[in-house]
């Protein structure tokens, strides 16, 4: 636990306009990816006493104390399959652990076959440094739907559309709508949430931890 900063959930709600893959329509799935995780056994979250089974949803604790030490694990996690849908409604929350803010997250889009290599449909960063820039300002008691900072679509993100961190009902959440690259079409809209955890590093907020 020593090196785990916290959680990032990432809510993949849906795609827009996906590209088509197969007859006229295409089976889609999000996988997001991130490089350098590190995992933590049984032990090591255990030792931290059963506030961590509080804090955290049961389903997520199970997911963390299956996994094994190790300091160079790529995480991987994935969506379930819509069928026939270029326009698929997931709302599926993805949680990486986080040890490192600045080791890139991604998010590629899949279309499943039965029988062959399932084919790319696009891929996107998601980019987190301003919404982490938020946090560690250490802000309390805003007025519901505040708009902690904006972040407009350029050539150094993914984004289709302004991207706004805002206070809502006591935390600090992010929407993004991803523009996929190296396709023909297709957007996938997520939204950002950081968890923290007892016992981890945390964030730095405020200049202290």
């Amino acid at each position: 636990m020593d090196n785990l900063l916290g959680l990032l959930r990432i809510r993949v709600k849906r795609g827009n306009n996906l590209a088509v893959r197969d007859l006229g329509t295409s089976d889609p799935y999000a996988v997001i990816t991130m490089g350098k995780q590190a995992c933590y056994s049984s032990f090591d979250l255990l030792k931290f006493g059963f506030s961590v089974f509080a804090y955290l949803d049961m389903k997520l604790c199970f997911n963390i104390l299956s996994a094994k030490i190790t300091s160079t694990l790529v995480q991987k996690l994935k969506t379930r399959v819509v069928k026939k849908n270029c326009n698929p409604e997931w709302n599926e929350e993805l949680t990486l652990s986080i040890t490192d803010i600045n080791v890139p997250i991604n998010l590629t889009v899949f279309d499943k076959d039965r029988f062959t290599v399932d084919d790319k449909m696009g891929e996107a960063e998601i980019d987190i440094k301003a919404y982490i820039a938020s946090l560690k300002m250490g802000l309390q008691n805003l007025p519901n739907g505040c708009v902690v900072s904006r972040v407009k679509p350029s050539r150094n993100n993914c984004l289709a559309d302004e991207s706004c961190v805002v206070w809502d009902n006591g935390k600090i959440l992010q929407d993004m709508i991803l523009r996929l690259r190296n396709v023909e079409s297709g957007e996938v809209m997520i939204q950002i949430e950081w968890v923290n955890v007892p016992g981890c590093r945390g964030l730095e907020i405020g200049g202290t931890r």
